[in-house]
């Protein structure tokens, strides 16, 4: 989460060794992973939830009856277990910091019924090779601004591929009110204008099949725009935007 103070510095790229030092400090917790605006989760998750469901006719079930997801920059699981363990079958979960994704395993909350979890991947999303055609659902999540451009251009290209023939990846993330991307130093994150993420989208092979706007959160938090896309892989889509 960010609000949309101005940020002085456009030029800047991430750094990844400053990520990982900044969000060990974090706390393991809902309030932590919002950056201190937990009262946003429930609205987030069921806007989230509502988009899902408006693409799941046209996402075919793969030909072994198993949807297999995954949730990318996962923290501790907040979205795992408030969203797709609701709509998967088994959710595999990528995030580099151990300690997140220990509170996951420990938790007492997950779903008695639903989705389970499945492969735990503690790598940053720039390193990150997932096999090829194994997810249905592929989900990213203010996570994506904590990778460069170029990064982020070859981790979409991989997740395309990874991709079950009627799957789709999700990307819900900031975008930036200005005309250029802005660079936080707190976090070393980069917020997206909407015609970057398009350009990032179509450079890695990926066309936009429906983009909606969050709505619902408070307006006097002043946060950024949230807009979620579904993403195929140009070869693979149903039906363009």
């Amino acid at each position: 989460m960010a609000t949309e103070e101005p940020i002085a510095d456009i030029s800047a790229t991430p750094d990844y060794a400053a990520q990982l030092a900044y969000w060990s400090t974090i706390p393991s917790t809902v309030d932590g992973m919002l950056g201190g605006y937990p009262q946003v989760s429930r609205m987030d998750l069921q806007t989230s939830s509502n988009f899902m469901v408006k693409l799941k006719a046209q996402m075919p079930v793969p030909a072994d009856g198993v949807k297999r997801g995954v949730d990318c920059g996962s923290g501790i699981g907040r979205i795992a277990k408030g969203l797709l363990l609701k709509h998967l079958d088994i959710v595999d979960i990528v995030e580099p910091i151990k300690k997140f994704t220990d509170e996951l395993l420990a938790a007492t909350d997950l779903p008695e019924t639903g989705g389970k979890i499945g492969d735990i991947y503690n790598v940053g999303l720039e390193s990150w090779e997932p096999e090829e055609e194994k997810y249905w659902c592929i989900w990213n999540q203010w996570c994506l601004n904590h990778l460069t451009d170029d990064d982020l251009t070859s981790y979409l290209s991989r997740c395309g591929k990874a991709l079950t023939a009627g799957g789709m990846i999700f990307v819900k993330e900031n975008n930036t009110n200005n005309f250029e991307d802005v660079f936080d130093s707190e976090d070393s994150s980069v917020t997206r204008t909407d015609e970057n993420f398009r350009r990032i989208f179509s450079d890695a092979g990926l066309v936009v099949v429906k983009s909606e706007l969050q709505r619902g959160f408070p307006e006097r938090l002043k946060l950024f725009p949230v807009r979620m896309y579904a993403l195929r892989p140009i070869k693979k889509k149903a039906a363009e935007e």
